[in-house]
C-alpha cells in the first residue's frame, strides 16, 4: 500500500467533522454524480471536491487527475500533511487516487473501502450491504 491507509465510511465522517482542514475527494465519474447521488458535507460546513479518476463515457484514466486535485486543495486551504480522503463506487479506483497524490508528497491520503455505494449483495443490488448509503450518511442527489 502506498497511501496513508483504507478507512471506512463512518471514520471518513468522523474525520472530516474532528478536523476542520480534512477533505473529502469524489473520484468517481460526472454520471456517477448526476444519477446516483453526492455526499452532502454541509452539515459540516464542508463541500467536497469532484474530480474523476476515470472520465464519462469512456473511462479512460484523467491525465489531469493529480494537478486538478492538487489544485483544489491548495485553493481550500489544505496542507500537504492534512487528512485527505478518497472516495469512489465501491474503494477501487480511490486506491489509486490516494497513490496519486501519495506520489505528490500528501502524506495522509486514505482510501475509503467501501465506497459510496459499497459491494453489491446477493441480486448485484448496491447500497444495501456497504459505503456511505448504508452507512445512512448524508447524501443528495442532483
Amino acid at each position: 500500500m502506498d497511501y496513508a491507509g483504507d478507512v471506512t465510511c463512518k471514520d471518513t465522517w468522523n474525520g472530516l467533522k474532528e478536523n476542520t482542514k480534512a477533505c473529502l475527494v469524489d473520484v468517481r465519474t460526472t454520471r456517477e454524480w448526476e444519477t446516483i447521488g453526492i455526499p452532502d458535507l454541509s452539515s459540516l460546513d464542508k463541500k467536497p471536491i469532484f474530480e474523476e479518476w476515470q472520465m464519462f463515457p469512456d473511462m479512460r484514466l484523467n491525465p489531469e487527475f493529480a494537478s486538478n486535485v492538487e489544485a483544489s486543495l491548495t485553493a481550500n486551504g489544505v496542507g500537504k500533511n492534512d487528512p485527505i480522503y478518497f472516495l469512489c463506487r465501491s474503494g477501487v479506483r480511490s486506491q489509486g487516487a490516494a497513490s496519486a497524490l501519495t506520489s505528490l508528497g500528501y502524506t495522509n491520503c486514505f482510501n475509503i473501502i467501501a465506497g459510496f455505494e459499497g459491494n453489491p449483495n446477493s441480486t448485484g443490488q448496491r447500497g444495501t450491504v456497504s459505503g456511505w448509503q448504508f452507512d445512512k450518511l448524508p447524501f443528495q442527489k442532483e
